[in-house]
């Protein structure tokens, strides 16, 4: 693991917070606007989960799940305030090209089969899922929002590098080891 980082992820906060409860360990990806002609590239391997608001609703997840909304990552922080409270380093990277498995990662993340087609469905067919493990701090890190970290990008360059060093896993060693079998499973 890097000793610090400046790279940052940009994702929903409800799944923020779904990283942060250990309820999902899968990050699926079609890319931002502003993600250029080749679209999302996993640029990074390691990065601090950016939590977002633009475009979340409950409407988008799973029912079970629409409480993760509440959950303090997922809610606006204070006006022209950034809070870091995970990290996440890329254990593997996956692209799904058939939307007939799509249904399969309904065990692995919270975003509802109506939200995750749109995806997969957008411009070209196909979507990446990052295994991730995730990672949280004690006292999360709070920043100033800059313009620059404005509109629809996956990746943000922060101003400043954040320290690694406080950092816990979210799951345990075996519960990351079952996320990953389940995962292959269901690309085999």
């Amino acid at each position: 693991m890097l000793i610090q980082n400046r790279m940052a992820f940009k994702e929903w906060g409800g799944v923020c917070a779904a990283l942060g409860q250990g309820i999902q360990s899968v990050i699926v990806r079609k890319g931002g606007i502003h993600e250029g002609r080749q679209g999302f590239q996993v640029a990074h391997r390691e990065f601090w989960l950016f939590p977002t608001r633009f475009h979340q609703g409950s409407e988008l997840l799973q029912p079970a799940y629409c409480d993760l909304l509440k959950a303090p990552i997922a809610i606006e922080p204070a006006s022209g305030k950034i809070m870091l409270a995970l990290y996440a380093v890329v254990e593997k990277v996956l692209e799904l090209k058939a939307a007939s498995t799509l249904h399969q990662l309904d065990s692995l993340q919270v975003l509802n089969q109506e939200t995750i087609l749109n995806r997969f469905e957008y411009k070209t067919p196909g979507l990446f899922v990052l295994l991730i493990r995730a990672y949280q701090l004690p006292q999360p890190f709070q920043l100033e929002n800059e313009i620059q970290y404005d509109g629809c990008r996956t990746w943000v360059e922060l101003t400043q590098e954040f320290p690694t060093s406080n950092l816990t896993p979210v799951l345990t060693d075996e519960q990351f080891q079952q996320q990953l079998l389940t995962l292959e499973a269901i690309v085999e």
